[in-house]
């Protein structure tokens, strides 16, 4: 199968990484220094597990590519999704899998209703890794997860297990959900409530750990999960001892991309990861105080 991945970050470039080095046909869809570096040099991956190497990948921007693929991994952030809508309709066929992977709940659900007729599911990862410098990903750890399914039973196609298949052939712990909005919920009450609670209080993953950090994370957690009580979406009972568990077990000093990006004045998904749940909260008519305080503190109310 022909892989495109729009996005070349930590998300993107290390499923494009794995891929590859895998024998998988794969292509990269990035833009601006980091699409230039790729051109000139190839993909550099640097890892605590695989080694360091680097792979000569086809990347274009978007206006640029021009074929044909039968899966696309979506790995930009939040904010960049509604700017892509456009190419995905033109390069996708009615078979092809469009699948996003980011850190914003429900966008799968949000693209297909831009994308009628077209084969839109969801997923979310689990991995550590960023833009080191352009041409450069870094992974931080080995932890390499990605879930993914169709949001209803009746929507499934056998071509999801040949993918999920590709990925665990390549070392990714590919997961084929029977309940993608579980799945996704899951983790979105993770990475909101980590992006949340250390940009609040400007403290790494290790910060988060111990004191006040560590209850208003537990905090946040908890109001994620009666949300997605009111949503119907049942999180195991528990979730925070699970997150917690993930929380332990992060590098000391890493950082979530939505603290570097709010720290170096860059686009950010604080809109996704922190006033997003309070939008969720009120139309679940769940309160949320501490996403609430949160949210304030960057100038946020409903």
């Amino acid at each position: 199968m022909k892989y495109l991945i729009i996005g070349a970050g930590g998300t993107g470039g290390s499923l494009a990484a794995y891929l590859a080095q895998g024998g998988h046909d794969v292509t990269l869809i990035a833009r601006g220094r980091h699409l230039e570096a790729l051109r000139a040099g190839g993909l550099r991956m640097e890892t605590p597990h695989r080694g360091d190497f680097t792979l000569p990948l086809p990347a274009f921007d978007t206006d640029g590519y021009e074929g044909s693929p039968d899966v696309i991994l979506q790995c930009v952030k939040g904010y960049s999704v509604e700017a892509t809508i456009p190419f995905i309709r033109r390069v996708a066929r009615a078979d092809t899998a469009i699948i996003p992977i980011l850190n914003i709940f429900g966008v799968g659900g949000r693209m297909q209703t831009e994308l009628p007729g077209l084969f839109v599911l969801d997923g979310c990862m689990y991995v550590t890794a960023s833009i080191k410098e352009p041409g450069i990903v870094q992974m931080h750890d080995k932890l390499m997860r990605v879930v993914f399914g169709p949001r209803r039973p009746e929507e499934f196609r056998p071509v999801l297990t040949a993918i999920a298949e590709d990925m665990k052939n390549c070392g990714i712990a590919a997961v084929l959900s029977d309940n993608i909005r579980r799945d996704t919920m899951r983790k979105f009450s993770f990475i909101s409530a980590l992006a949340s609670c250390g940009l609040f209080y400007d403290a790494p993953a290790a910060g988060v750990r111990a004191g006040e950090q560590r209850e208003m994370f537990s905090g946040l957690v908890r109001e994620m999960a009666a949300v997605a009580a009111a949503m119907d979406i049942p999180l195991p009972d528990d979730i925070l001892s699970i997150n917690l568990k993930v929380l332990e077990g992060l590098p000391a000093d890493m950082l979530t991309s939505l603290q570097r990006d709010v720290a170096q004045d860059h686009p950010s998904e604080i809109d996704g990861l922190v006033f997003e749940p309070l939008r969720m909260g009120a139309a679940a008519g769940v309160p949320m105080p501490l996403y609430a305080e949160i949210a304030a503190k960057f100038g946020f109310a409903l």
